[in-house]
């Protein structure tokens, strides 16, 4: 049987356009070791761990007359140097040289024809450091047949990468008629589904995955309430093609002294400093805030399947991503009552799932975040933008340095993708004390992006600050 993408997958593909671009991203940094790091050593290390991902040498084919989804075949012309570029700053290249580069890049769209996923050795940066920016397609990871790159390359000790030889041999490509002869065999055990998929071809794309959406199940797990739609406001408008892109380095300690004096927990105070410094950023374009007004965040959780313990492997995540709706409470002055209001809207929603502790997720094994970022970007567009006016994903990584090859990772950035509606996404990950949020945003309507990261270093000192 032919390699089907499942209706969530053909969804992200039938929703992108050039404005949405629908592909997760990360921004690491590396410190470059004295025995070097280079282009070709990436090459070598990414090219010998493929193996383990055959979804990154596999691209998207069409059915004929749409009777039924694409399908995943090998890349017959599959080349490791197409999809691992290398480019380089002016040095010293500046971090934000580094950043309006990744908001460049983080704009276009992915072939079609290849494998959906790039990544970009970037030198240059001042300090000897080097950053390595990967961008892959909604549809590629799912947590269970395929985690993220990022997490794959990246060991908790350093090692000379091994020089790669591929002896990788392609599947032949199915020809038309074996697609449509497949399409047809199953339309036979499932009629409905070669009428809707030939609908699906003919109608709006957007409907057609609103459709797809509603069979989701397995990926985000069903909303806990039914809501009413998000409230109005500069975070939702219709977006364009163009991105910027900030981020924001902070101490995980403070985090910890803010949870141990106010209680709650890690998440609960970066979802408070985000929301005091959504207050401010509203305020200084002079939108009119009451104590009860709120920006609604969807929060993509990972949360632990009934029937198991704890994760003991990546393959256990995939099915376990719930998303959870928090309103904010942007209109509160005080940071600890702001702080309270979101403790008691998570607990809400946690009591009534399954939430795995952060020390629960470092056991996954690997850099877990990379694939739970991606896992969180499919929660949210399986979802309708109208019910929501922000994502903040908030994954937990190792405490301990992490190595590709032997290149010390310093940084780790998310960079999640956006809506169609939806002009600001916050990614946030903590890696070896440090707790690094990644603002991705629309280029016209959140151009001051760098402003509301700011604002986010603010809001935690605020919070540091505070007493009853």
């Amino acid at each position: 049987m032919p390699d089907r993408l499942s209706a969530l997958d053909a969804s992200f593909l039938y929703l992108e356009d050039h404005a949405t671009p629908m592909h997760v991203g990360g921004v690491a940094i590396f410190e470059r070791p004295r025995s070097g790091f280079g282009y070709a050593q990436l090459l070598d290390l990414i090219g010998a761990r493929l193996a383990f991902l055959p979804r990154y040498r596999q691209r998207v084919l069409e059915v004929p007359g749409h009777l039924a989804r694409p399908v995943w075949v090998d890349d017959v012309d599959f080349d490791l140097n197409y999809h691992v570029r290398r480019s380089a700053l002016p040095q010293p290249g500046s971090d934000e040289q580094l950043f309006d580069l990744v908001a460049r890049l983080m704009s276009r769209r992915l072939s079609p024809e290849r494998p959906l996923w790039e990544a970009y050795f970037i030198e240059g940066l001042a300090g000897d450091r080097v950053a390595l920016v990967t961008k892959t397609h909604q549809s590629v990871v799912d947590g269970v047949g395929t985690i993220e790159l990022g997490q794959l390359i990246l060991d908790p000790t350093p090692a000379e990468p091994e020089p790669f030889e591929d002896i990788w041999t392609p599947r032949r490509e199915p020809s038309r008629t074996q697609l449509v002869l497949d399409a047809i065999s199953e339309g036979v055990q499932r009629p409905g589904e070669v009428v809707e998929n030939v609908r699906s071809a003919a109608n709006d794309a957007v409907a057609s995955a609103g459709k797809f959406a509603e069979t989701v199940g397995g990926v985000a797990s069903a909303l806990r309430t039914l809501v009413s739609p998000a409230p109005p406001g500069p975070l939702n408008v219709r977006v364009s093609s163009g991105r910027v892109f900030s981020v924001v380095r902070t101490r995980l300690e403070d985090f910890r002294k803010i949870r141990a004096a106010h209680g709650g927990t890690v998440n609960d105070v970066v979802l408070a400093a985000v929301t005091g410094a959504l207050r401010e950023w509203l305020l200084s374009r002079e939108e009119q805030l009451t104590p009860n007004t709120t920006v609604r965040a969807l929060v993509p959780l990972a949360v632990r399947d009934a029937e198991t313990a704890e994760y003991s492997t990546p393959a256990l995540i995939g099915n376990q991503v719930a998303a959870y709706l928090v309103d904010l409470p942007v209109g509160e002055p005080n940071p600890v009552l702001r702080l309270q209001h979101v403790g008691h809207a998570m607990a809400e929603h946690l009591d009534s799932g399954r939430p795995v502790a952060a020390r629960g997720l470092l056991k996954v094994g690997g850099f877990a975040p990379a694939t739970l970022h991606s896992l969180g970007a499919r929660a949210a567009g399986s979802l309708s933008g109208r019910i929501f006016n922000v994502m903040v994903t908030n994954s937990p990584g190792p405490q301990v340095p992490m190595y590709a090859g032997e290149a010390r990772l310093v940084e780790m950035f998310p960079v999640m993708p956006l809506m169609r509606t939806q002009a600001l996404a916050i990614g946030v990950t903590s890696y070896h004390g440090g707790v690094y949020f990644g603002l991705n945003g629309d280029r016209k309507a959140a151009f001051d992006v760098d402003l509301l990261a700011g604002m986010i270093e603010e809001s935690l000192e605020e919070l540091k600050g505070a007493h009853w």
